[in-house]
């Protein structure tokens, strides 16, 4: 096992990481075409700052054969830079405008639709893109279009799309408002959720990507269930608190919505994720290809809580909690049998992307 978790790592490091790396730099380039200078910066940071996203998003690619993997590998590309430019839009507005949010959030709503026309999503501003987010949604619906078995995943995709939607127009709101209308949307998802967390599970794209894996692995509806079912709310809440952790002082600087935070303390916080991850991790391998999942559970994580943010936090020791209930030893620097099976691939993720 601990040599086969070794392989499916270098694997994805390989395979995997340089088609996304490709497809970003494409995308790049596209933005770099966007007429309106402070849209334009917008458009390049979600990429250059938020390119791990799509690393993370592409992991289980790793399991697909090659015209696949490369299929997966463009979707989650557009698909998540689509999502990361809107929440740049949101989180740098200046404004707490929710009927902008929702119009600019109608894009995501379309991606996952193939055929719908595309609207003015940008109507509730002085100025649009050029067409910038308008092309990221036509690339994605034809992604999705192109999986001959996109249907049986299609509901529960605009599911989670739904979801999403709804927090990003919450909880980007004014201090004074967001909270309680989080707290109100968001504090039935799960029984034994705190309202946080609830709002954590929206907030991942994890869902809509492993719901693509099911449709290209030809999952039965039964199979289909358990996965949609694994992933929200146990996965995506996971991913999104780790999110969260590693963002706290950035958050605090910029007075966002930080759900980490919301804790009563930072011990609550820490044991709060970690029993968030344990569920994640025993939902995942409770699942057709559990191995699969519970590898990308265990990489995200990975990817998380090794990033400088947490070190510069003086987070180390939180870190190295959480990451233990997903069987991860962080500390681990050679490899050896045990639990630091991925820790060590994290040289050549670095030496790969030069973070």
């Amino acid at each position: 096992m601990d040599r086969d978790l070794a392989e499916i790592g270098r694997r994805f490091l390989i395979r995997v990481v340089p088609q996304a790396a490709g497809e970003l730099n494409d995308l790049k380039r596209l933005a770099q075409r966007i007429p309106n200078a402070e849209l334009r910066h917008e458009a390049i940071a979600s990429i250059t700052h938020k390119d791990f996203h799509v690393h993370g998003g592409c992991i289980l690619a790793t399991f697909l054969p090659s015209a696949l993997a490369r299929h997966y590998v463009r979707l989650v590309s557009v698909f998540e830079t689509a999502v990361d430019y809107l929440d740049n839009l949101c989180d740098r507005a200046g404004s707490f405008n929710e009927s902008d949010f929702r119009a600019l959030h109608e894009a995501l709503f379309d991606a996952v639709t193939p055929g719908a026309p595309v609207r003015p999503y940008f109507r509730k501003r002085a100025t649009d893109d050029g067409g910038y987010l308008a092309e990221l949604v036509t690339r994605s619906q034809e992604q999705f279009a192109a999986i001959p078995t996109y249907k049986s995943v299609a509901p529960y995709i605009r599911d989670v799309t739904e979801r999403y939607c709804e927090l990003q127009a919450l909880k980007h709101l004014a201090p004074s408002e967001r909270e309680q209308r989080c707290k109100d949307t968001f504090g039935d998802v799960a029984a034994g959720m705190q309202w946080w967390e609830g709002a954590a599970a929206c907030g991942s794209t994890m869902p809509t990507f492993g719901l693509v894996f099911a449709a290209m692995r030809g999952y039965d509806p039964a199979k289909t269930r358990e996965l949609y079912d694994a992933y929200f709310p146990h996965i995506s809440s996971f991913h999104i608190l780790l999110d969260y952790f590693i963002d706290q002082a950035e958050d605090s600087a910029h007075e966002e919505l930080n759900f980490v935070a919301c804790y009563p303390s930072r011990e609550a916080a820490r044991d709060g994720i970690a029993h968030i991850g344990r569920n994640a991790l025993e939902r995942a391998l409770g699942i057709e290809d559990g191995r699969s999942h519970a590898f990308a559970v265990r990489a995200m994580c990975t990817f998380y809580c090794s990033r400088a943010k947490v070190r510069e936090q003086s987070l180390g020791a939180d870190a190295a909690a959480i990451a233990a209930a997903v069987d991860v030893d962080l500390g681990s620097t050679t490899w050896r049998p045990g639990r630091g099976v991925l820790a060590p691939l994290l040289t050549l993720y670095r030496r790969m992307i030069r973070v």
